[in-house]
């Protein structure tokens, strides 16, 4: 089975997307890129190279949806003549608008963002959602987990790698244990559990970090030699990043409990403690962060947690 990666230009603070040529029948593309005139460009140059057109694709497969990697989905399809669209239930949300849906702003309102932070990091999604159409759920088919996408010489695992997002899934080519992993794996950068309403009760908050954790657990289990991520180069030695990604991860809840007081603080105000310097969408990407390891936290036992009106206040547990 040919795997051909393909990087494409993003205006976004991330740098170049990576996706993926399945040169098989079907023709499949795993991510799209953001929709550019410039992601569009280089991926058709990237297609021409090896003697394809998009109107081959007769299949997309996308690891997430968010901007970055789904935002030419329908262009694609179209251009394709109806090529099919793949991707997790959980993920319709966020096509949706992560930052406009309800309960996502009060997930924010519940960790001690004042109004008008809300509204600002409202305004900036509006400049990014241009970057993306919307599906709607007629336009695409569901990935299901454990399930496989057949080609003609062999196929592909589907495996449900939540923690980025809730619908996050990788691919895994057990012949080879090769994996294309999305954003669930990423060499350079450990990625974001982002902040995001659980997809099963919308009234809770869905446990990224923790969920994650099992993710890398399960892709751990498949022993894999080669793991091509959504930026970046790919990985040779994921043991290696398996044990970097859990320091990191150790290191950062050891300075999130530091921060938390007697007097309790709010998730807001613990994730600008953290990242003073963050600006535009690091706002957002650090308040997830903090949210995330605040909720591993208070699951172990290491901290409490008490709503004081809508908002969420962080305090030592009594053991500590």
């Amino acid at each position: 089975m040919q795997i051909i990666p393909i990087s494409l230009p993003t205006p976004f603070y991330i740098g170049p997307v990576n996706v993926y040529l399945i040169r098989e029948d079907p023709i499949t593309l795993i991510d799209t890129g953001p929709k550019t005139k410039e992601a569009h460009e280089a991926l058709r140059a990237a297609l021409r190279a090896e003697r394809l057109r998009v109107a081959d694709i007769r299949r997309i497969v996308l690891t997430h949806a968010h901007e970055d990697h789904c935002g030419l989905s329908r262009t694609l399809r179209d251009e394709a003549k109806d090529a099919e669209i793949l991707v997790h239930p959980w993920e319709t949300g966020h096509r949706a608008g992560r930052l406009e849906y309800e309960g996502t702003r009060a997930l924010l309102v519940r960790a001690g963002l004042p109004e008008e932070e809300i509204e600002a990091m409202r305004k900036l999604y509006e400049s990014v959602r241009v970057y993306a159409d919307g599906l709607a759920k007629d336009e695409h088919g569901e990935l299901a987990d454990d399930e496989e996408l057949m080609f003609a010489t062999g196929s592909l695992r589907v495996v449900h790698t939540p923690g980025h997002t809730p619908g996050s899934c990788s691919l895994v080519r057990e012949a080879n244990r090769t994996i294309i992993a999305g954003d669930c794996v990423l060499k350079r950068i450990t990625p974001n559990p982002l902040l995001a309403v659980d997809p099963v009760d919308s009234s809770k908050r869905y446990p990224s970090l923790a969920e994650y954790l099992v993710s890398l657990a399960r892709l751990r289990s498949y022993a894999p030699t080669l793991v091509y991520g959504g930026h970046g180069e790919a990985v040779t030695d994921f043991e290696e990043l398996f044990n970097r990604y859990l320091q990191s991860i150790r290191e950062r809840q050891k300075d999130v409990i530091r921060l938390v007081t007697k007097e309790g603080a709010t998730a807001w105000e613990i994730a600008l403690e953290m990242f003073p310097q963050a600006t535009d969408v690091h706002r957002f990407l650090a308040v997830s962060e903090a949210i995330a390891h605040l909720d591993l936290a208070h699951s172990e036992g290491k901290i409490a947690v008490e709503l004081k009106g809508e908002r969420e206040i962080y305090l030592k547990a009594r053991s500590n």
